[in-house]
């Protein structure tokens, strides 16, 4: 059976984002845990679940009900206890509440490292979460996003929801911009505005921009596996 291990945020995930892989993974049959930070259930971004935001009152729906409902969710594994060599392919989920958790957890940079650097393993790495990327060293301190294409949420996207002080909807300081951290690192980044959507694979990273790219992502990630 192939398996695959979800790292969701406990600050608040993008529900689309997390929710589309997941059942799309599932329905062909991929066994799929999930691990948060502490191993405490994951955080919904409410805006995530807004009709407008979701595409639509019954995907707002299915979104509320797996985030309740679905299992692996809402008894997830600590992420200081899972290892990449179980799995088949690593998912980092986006969501503004990545930049504050999973991004800056060196347990979730190991799992990304391993996931991208091993024979056997794929990770696909989504909007907000694609900062993992500037804070991710290979053993010689060089950025695992030296030289690799990747797209991500765009500093075009992020002007329109924060406000002149940086601070989001919900009050939080934006501590940083992904674009801007993944490009210093030396990703050659591109998010592909003009385009519906944005998925990017070099090697074994799979990159989305973010909401909208989902279910692509998803379908590319099948294709790799």
């Amino acid at each position: 059976m192939t398996d695959a291990l979800f790292v969701v945020s406990e600050e608040g995930y993008w529900a689309e984002e997390c929710v589309e892989p997941l059942t799309t993974l599932e329905s062909e049959g991929v066994d799929v845990t999930v691990a948060t930070p502490s191993g405490s259930p994951p955080v919904v971004d409410e805006r995530s679940l807004d009709p407008d935001a979701a595409g639509g009152e019954a995907a707002a729906e299915t979104f509320r009900e797996v985030d309740a409902e679905h299992p692996a969710l809402n008894d997830p594994e600590p992420l200081a206890a899972v290892g990449a060599d179980g799995y088949d392919a690593v998912v980092l989920p986006g969501g503004h509440g990545t930049v504050w958790d999973v991004n800056q957890d060196r347990h979730a940079r190991q799992l990304l490292l391993d996931a991208v650097g091993g024979d056997d393993g794929v990770a696909l790495v989504v909007c907000h979460a694609v900062g993992i990327l500037a804070f991710t060293r290979e053993a010689d301190g060089t950025p695992l996003v030296e030289g690799r294409s990747v797209t991500g949420f765009p500093n075009d996207w992020e002007e329109g929801i924060v406000d002149d002080d940086e601070v989001l909807p919900d009050g939080r300081k934006l501590p940083y911009w992904v674009e801007d951290e993944v490009v210093l690192a030396g990703a050659d980044w591109d998010a592909e505005l003009d385009a519906d959507t944005s998925v990017t694979v070099d090697g074994d990273l799979i990159t989305a921009r973010g909401p909208g790219s989902s279910a692509a992502a998803a379908a590319t990630l099948l294709d790799e596996l």
